[in-house]
């Protein structure tokens, strides 16, 4: 049924298998372990040869319903849930990387990525090397003997830039390398991993996946389209002998995710997996409502400037058309000339929260230079985009209206 399905039935069918006494919503199963009648049974599971749970931290039905679902939904082959979407990075990162390896990344990532890039990975004798997202050229030529992968943002957070993604795929697959994309703003409402081109696909799954904002996760959803026989990965070998195109989540279920234990908790993942079938209606509503907001506030003059990819003068806009269409993603900024503004813009809303999520349903604001990028250099800033008078707004599901208005009550107040 699944195959004959398209993307709103997924959101609600998709890897569903039927519970105890015909129950039609994911069961919980809140355990930490799994009882086998024998000795043998155990056995066989732990060493492959029989399906089956053993250890929450290795597996469990709420979370591989979930993992089904997503999996379903980027056109991927196998999914795996964690406990965060950081949680989720790392360990693709250190599935693929080894020490004195090299990464290749965009410059414009979320915060805890840029963080994650430029901090902690280098104790482990990684390097990751930040190129300009838009600029495909400078990508190309970065690629050396040591690049093991490109990794890139669908719509960057808080630049709100638009890579082209099939093409960097090809730069990346010309180079024997995968392509792995975070595509927690566009979700694969927008676009899945399958038309982008992407290899292995990330999300925070506590963003618009989650909806209402009442847990965190992560997913990795590979593909299983890489091959990752090439010279540039050795440490794959026994694991592409035996899972050929999955060899990548063999090897990151059977040690990266095992040895560092940031599973997802199996009450998290029911709830993810209720939210995600509202998924395509709250991101219509997402996309809709902040190009309402960003036309108002392009022509309010309290407002010093305005980026949304979805407005016709944007130049992300040809970009974002050619890639998602008519939906530009929930997220949109501005600016309001100076930090001491857009401190007084944010204390004057009512509705909108102060707060560092994005993808809720209720529209939240924040100032980043003091908040998520507060401790990093100016330098740092501007590669993500980030000015004093910045305010990142995720706008809500509520009325377009009410929103509009409680931005305009705090933009007459300055």
């Amino acid at each position: 049924m699944e195959k004959t399905l398209r993307f709103d039935s997924l959101l609600v069918h998709g890897g569903l298998e039927a519970g105890p006494a015909g129950a039609t919503s994911v069961p919980v199963v809140q355990s930490s372990s799994f009882a086998y009648a024998t000795a043998e049974a155990l056995e066989d599971v732990f060493r492959g040869r029989a399906v089956g749970q053993v250890y929450t931290r290795l597996g469990n039905p709420t979370t591989e319903a979930l993992e089904r679902r997503l999996a379903l939904l980027e056109g991927g082959g196998a999914a795996i849930a964690t406990a965060s979407g950081m949680a989720a990075i790392t360990t693709t990162v250190m599935t693929i990387v080894r020490a004195g390896d090299e990464i290749l990344a965009s410059s414009s990532l979320f915060g805890g990525t840029f963080s994650l890039f430029r901090d902690t990975l280098s104790t482990f004798g990684v390097t990751v090397r930040f190129v300009d997202p838009l600029d495909l050229d400078g990508f190309s030529a970065s690629v050396n003997e040591r690049t093991r992968l490109l990794f890139v943002e669908t719509i960057g957070n808080p630049k709100l830039d638009v890579p082209d993604i099939p093409k960097l795929a090809e730069i990346a697959h010309q180079a024997g390398l995968p392509l792995v994309v975070d595509a927690t703003v566009t979700t694969p409402y927008l676009a899945n991993g399958a038309v982008l081109g992407a290899d292995i696909v990330i999300h925070s799954t506590s963003m618009y996946i989650n909806g209402p904002g009442t847990s965190i996760g992560g997913v990795i959803i590979d593909r299983g389209v890489f091959n990752w026989s090439g010279p540039q990965f050795p440490h794959f070998e026994q694991f592409h002998k035996k899972y050929r195109a999955f060899a990548f989540t063999a090897r990151a279920r059977k040690l990266v995710h095992k040895d560092v234990g940031a599973c997802a908790a199996p009450f998290n993942s029911f709830l993810l997996t209720e939210g995600i079938q509202t998924l395509a209606l709250r991101m219509d509503r997402h996309c809709g409502n902040a190009l309402a907001l960003a036309r108002f506030l392009k022509g309010h003059p309290k407002v010093a400037w305005v980026n949304y990819p979805g407005l016709d003068d944007s130049p992300q806009h040809e970009v974002a058309s050619r890639l998602y269409g008519t939906r530009y993603g929930g997220l949109l900024t501005f600016g309001t000339g100076d930090k001491g503004s857009a401190f007084r813009a944010i204390n004057g809303l009512n509705m909108a929260k102060n707060l560092a999520n994005i993808g809720d349903a209720k529209t939240l604001v924040i100032h980043p230079a003091s908040t998520i990028c507060a401790d990093y250099p100016a330098a740092d800033k501007a590669l993500m985009g980030v000015t004093e008078d910045l305010i990142r707004v995720s706008v809500g599901i509520e009325d377009p209206d009410d929103i509009i208005e409680d931005f305009k009550r705090a933009l007459d107040a300055l």
